[in-house]
């Protein structure tokens, strides 16, 4: 999911069980995990993990049915202000801002820390996939294998990023990377992380990019601009333009974040406004055939024709499509990101707020039209039930402390990343044990240039 930090400074006098206000300032961060099977919040205390269970419901890790892990141990990290899980491993990078240039790898249930890593700048954005980890700065990115943790490449001369606005490909096959080409205008870099060479460079877009993401497949990216009227698909391999969306005309939006549904027939879009718009990506020899008599086959014939005669800037603004399905959020003035689930007869689609707030929606596939809301939840009260019990952790720098416990199942159903059948325990989810991982050296001072 890819969105840009909020930078609002948060109140640390303000803890999760307090009034909605505080809770909307405590909270730092949030993120959906790649395959969105998990949620993952950062906030001015801790953080704390939750499950996107078959059912479509957020728990902590903790039901009737789903019995927590034992022994997972609260790592003392304050001010989380970015944390990405892998899939459903154990694996977190985790970035608070007492040390906003150190990245910290760690595995939870067990508590401890498999590796640190200082850079040059402050952390602006990390991403996981199950090959690589990218680390991207002001003005630079960082490319590391996720099975040993080392350094493979380096892109320097990144045109200024101070949101960390970048993309990564879930895929396997397709490992790619994208990252602004231009501060100036929407120009998308594409760069082949298996290969470590650039790709395709793609001018989507007039004005500076503001919002990407890849679907599942690595196949297309989705981008908007720092305006948010417009929403473009493009191929990763050559660039062609494949579909173009209109949000809205009445005002500019900030795009928050984007997210394909599993099969990457939907795209949902998240703004400012208040209003989420879920589109459909159907090409034009997909589109059911209007019939004769109908007057929107008829209206639509007619915008084609006169399109024809009008200035560019017109005739797309009377042909690019509009949404096909519509979220009203109650919260309209709160931050939002999104994902997207699929169930046996329909598509979810799952609404966190910075308020700590969840609401579920079902998105009707066949007609379209507003979304109906399913479920709300309240993050922080979830995490309350498991405040009254604490776990005491000691630290390499002597301490003990005590904090709240993380409670999280035992996750079963782990990705593996790696075919070796032997690897019972994915300690760190690769081939390597957590005991024998190698130190990691500090960034280089020099790289590739691009």
């Amino acid at each position: 999911m890819s969105f840009v930090t909020d930078k609002t400074p948060a109140d640390e006098t303000n803890g999760p069980g307090n009034s909605a206000t505080s809770a909307h300032d405590s909270v730092l961060r949030l993120s959906f995990n790649q395959d969105c099977t998990s949620l993952a919040m950062g906030t001015i205390k801790s953080y704390f993990l939750y499950t996107i269970v078959q059912e479509n419901q957020i728990i902590e890790n903790r039901s009737s049915e789903i019995r927590p892990f034992p022994n997972i141990h609260q790592l003392p990290y304050d001010n989380v202000r970015i944390i990405e899980r892998l899939y459903a491993s154990s694996l977190l990078a985790v970035v608070s801002d007492q040390a906003p240039r150190k990245l910290k790898v760690c595995h939870f249930k067990k508590g401890t820390e498999i590796c640190s890593i200082s850079f040059p700048n402050n952390i602006r954005t990390v991403k996981l996939n199950r090959l690589k980890l990218i680390v991207c700065l002001d003005e630079s990115i960082y490319i590391y294998n996720m099975r040993d943790m080392k350094v493979l490449h380096m892109i320097r001369d990144v045109p200024l990023n101070p949101d960390g606005l970048c993309a990564l490909s879930s895929d396997d096959k397709s490992q790619y990377l994208a990252y602004p080409g231009s501060s100036i205008t929407g120009e998308i870099q594409i760069f082949d992380t298996s290969n470590l060479k650039p790709g395709v460079t793609i001018s989507a877009h007039d004005s500076p990019l503001a919002a990407m993401e890849f679907d599942g497949n690595g196949a297309r990216i989705a981008t908007a601009s720092n305006k948010g009227t417009v929403i473009r698909i493009h191929s990763v391999t050559d660039g062609t333009r494949l579909f173009e969306f209109r949000r809205g005309i009445r005002r500019v939006a900030t795009i928050y974040c984007f997210a394909f549904s599993p099969d990457s027939s939907f795209l949902a879009a998240s703004s400012n406004t208040g209003t989420i718009h879920i589109f459909r990506l159907v090409t034009q020899k997909e589109k059911p055939a209007e019939a004769p008599v109908s007057w929107m086959g008829t209206f639509s014939r007619v915008l084609e024709d006169v399109a024809y005669y009008l200035p560019k800037q017109t005739s797309e603004v009377l042909t690019q499509e509009r949404a096909f399905a519509t979220v009203h959020h109650p919260s309209s003035e709160t931050k939002t990101i999104i994902a997207i689930t699929a169930s046996t007869d329909a598509l979810k689609l799952f609404v966190a707020g910075y308020d700590g707030i969840v609401h579920t929606y079902e998105v009707n596939t066949r007609d379209g039209g507003e979304c109906q809301l399913m479920n709300q939840y309240s993050l922080f009260q979830i995490s309350s039930s498991d405040q009254t019990n604490t776990t005491t952790n000691n630290f390499h720098d002597g301490a003990t402390r005590k904090y709240p416990p993380n409670l999280l199942r035992n996750e079963t159903n782990a990705v593996a990343l790696t075919n070796n059948a032997h690897l019972v325990d994915q300690t760190f989810n690769t081939a390597i044990e957590q005991d024998s991982f190698p130190p990691l050296p500090s960034p280089p001072l020099g790289g590739h240039d691009e």
